[in-house]
């Protein structure tokens, strides 16, 4: 890889871990629920009168909308106003393994023993993590975890869905999201317009980062570096985001390192590395580099 793609998608990386930082300013002055509900107008208003889309690609988008906009974003959304932003980010990247067993289970995909020792290191890590004080009730894994699992089950979709620009996916995910998680904002939370017009820099500064900064333009670069570059050679960068996001997270908020996190990050990064990298294809990469500099 080029020298500027890597500082590229370092930079992509670094975007992706910001946003837990950004999330938890956010919630500071706005409901969570609500907080995602802006995210997906603002997103929305700025793709999809760009982004035009086919009726058969609706009947996929409408249970992403559920899927990845329900229950990925606003279930990490909740969870993350009772944990610390590090945590949140890690409980989430299982959303790697899980993609892998349900592979496995719905799309009868077989796993190879090397995935599946990766996703045991992934479980072991999340049994650890539990045990921290980070984790101060059993429903706030319970939410992150089902929010790894929305992610999951919508690589599930996306992969028997016709092919779609992920620009015009995420507009119009984000468009048909706006009555679900709005209509769980009006049931569950209270005094929402109060509170955005009460809101302070950080709180704007969350909806946009959120939905310009870690969505837009985040998911725009990296995608155009996966028309450069296979996806086994980037995805263990994204494997840098929970990394980083405990980084910020000690760093921007002053949030602690217990040896409950440290293990456990350790653990799930490492399993979910394990499970992802392919060996074969590191081989080549590390030959094509030793006759580079021969």
């Amino acid at each position: 890889m080029a020298p500027r793609h890597q500082l590229l998608v370092l930079c992509i990386v670094s975007l992706w871990a910001f946003n837990s930082v950004a999330i938890k300013w956010g919630l500071v002055d706005l409901p969570p629920l609500f907080l995602t509900l802006m995210r997906f107008v603002v997103v929305s208003v700025l793709l999809v009168p760009f982004c035009r889309v086919r009726r058969a690609e609706l009947r996929y988008l409408v249970p992403l909308a559920f899927t990845f906009g329900f229950m990925h974003f606003s279930l990490l959304f909740v969870g993350t106003r009772y944990t610390d932003a590090g945590t949140s980010a890690i409980l989430v990247q299982l959303g790697t393994p899980f993609s892998m067993i349900l592979a496995m289970l719905v799309l009868k995909e077989k796993l190879s023993l090397q995935q599946i020792v990766g996703i045991l290191l992934s479980l072991t890590g999340v049994m650890v993590i539990s045990g921290s004080p980070t984790i101060p009730h059993w429903w706030v894994l319970c939410l992150l975890l089902t929010s790894a699992a929305g992610w999951a089950i919508s690589n599930m979709i996306v992969k028997k869905s016709p092919p779609i620009k992920p620009l015009t996916m995420s507009a119009w995910v984000s468009c048909l999201a706006i009555p679900i998680v709005g209509a769980a904002s009006l049931l569950l939370e209270q005094d929402q317009w109060s509170a955005l017009q009460h809101a302070s820099w950080r709180g704007w500064f969350a909806i946009l980062y959120s939905a310009i900064g870690s969505s837009i333009l985040a998911y725009s670069l990296w995608y155009g570096l996966i028309r450069k570059y296979t996806v086994n050679m980037l995805m263990p960068w994204s494997l840098l985001t929970p990394v980083l996001a405990v980084l910020f997270g000690i760093l921007v908020l002053g949030d602690s390192l217990n040896q409950f996190k440290l293990i456990g990050a350790a653990l799930v990064v490492t399993g979910t590395c394990v499970a992802v990298v392919n060996r074969s294809h590191l081989r080549a990469l590390w030959r094509f580099q030793r006759a580079r500099r021969s």
